[in-house]
């Protein structure tokens, strides 16, 4: 039986969503069986799996409010090889419609019990609020994910969020517990990110994830780039991620078969280091493919950064 997992923070911004993305896609990438909703009316996560929220047939909120079934709402996304529960605006409007429903804080959990066992992991994509929509992800969770900034102000709301799992808990959902904390857009050279980070430690021990993630102006970047996937490489330090462009990437077939630019392709790469069978992502900025080393630029000749 499925796992299931909300990522939610009653914050904003501190990368819920692509949190949620990512993961899912790694998961999938280790040959995990995955469904990602996406309960958020801002429907961030169901265009960054690929899918145009502006021309769905069904979508969650067809799902809560009983119009359909989980499995005819859902769609494939090809960027990222999970299954997506999509959502779009029209679950703005869930939140008046539940309060009409019998057991409206159960609607989701209902809903996920006939296909549970389809699954390895299912990722929920929660709103930046603790509304009816996240009781009903906390409702039907096994365990909760909580991205956070190493800020005071998100220490704060943390607080009521950790106040909230444990009255959803002991109300709606025994079972439930914080899965750990991820820290994100982490600086290292911040002093406060530091204090912070030892007041999380003292406060929630082995529950702060030793991993962390810092800040990157790629992972902003990589939705308008229509990049869904990572790859590590053998040339560039471990746990680097690159985003990786799939072979329908409308970016990179256009900067394929446009006229090459000084600023996009004056590099030469080294010869013994080149194969033909070897193509560098060209979504990806070319200050991120090479690196210089004693002035010469190097070609990131990666064998994995193409869409399979």
């Amino acid at each position: 039986m499925a796992r299931v997992f909300a990522i939610a923070n009653q914050k904003g911004g501190v990368a819920k969503t692509t949190t949620c993305i990512n993961l899912a896609a790694s998961l999938v990438a280790t040959r995990r069986r995955v469904l990602l909703i996406d309960l958020d009316p801002q429907g961030n996560a169901t265009t960054g799996s690929g899918v145009d929220k502006l021309n769905l047939e069904h979508s969650i909120y067809d799902v809560l409010i009983g119009d359909c079934s989980l499995v005819d709402a859902m769609q494939f996304s090809e960027h990222g090889g999970y299954q997506l529960l999509p959502a779009n605006r029209d679950l703005t409007a869930a939140e008046v419609d539940l309060l009409k429903l019998p057991t409206k804080e159960h609607r989701l959990r209902e809903a996920l019990a006939p296909v549970r066992e389809n699954y390895d992991y299912i990722l929920i994509d929660c709103p930046p609020s603790l509304s009816m929509l996240t009781v009903n992800a906390l409702a039907a969770a096994d365990g909760v994910i909580i991205p956070m900034q190493c800020e005071y102000y998100a220490l704060e709301g943390l607080t009521d969020l950790v106040d909230s799992i444990q009255r959803i808990g002991r109300a709606l959902n025994p079972s439930l517990t914080i899965e750990g904390l991820l820290r994100t857009m982490y600086d290292p050279r911040s002093s406060l990110t530091n204090d912070v980070s030892e007041q999380l430690r003292t406060h929630f021990g082995d529950k702060l994830y030793d991993t962390v993630i810092p800040r990157n102006v790629r992972l902003a970047e990589a939705p308008s780039m229509a990049c869904r996937r990572w790859c590590t490489t053998s040339n560039r330090r471990a746990h680097r991620p690159i985003w990786r462009s799939p072979a329908s990437c409308p970016v990179a077939s256009a900067r394929q078969h446009a006229a090459p630019s000084h600023k996009e392709f004056s590099w030469r790469p080294r010869k013994e280091a080149w194969d033909a069978d070897w193509t560098p992502c060209l979504a990806v900025p070319a200050s991120r493919r090479y690196r210089n080393r004693r002035s010469r630029p190097i070609a990131e000749n990666c064998s994995i950064c193409r869409w399979n």
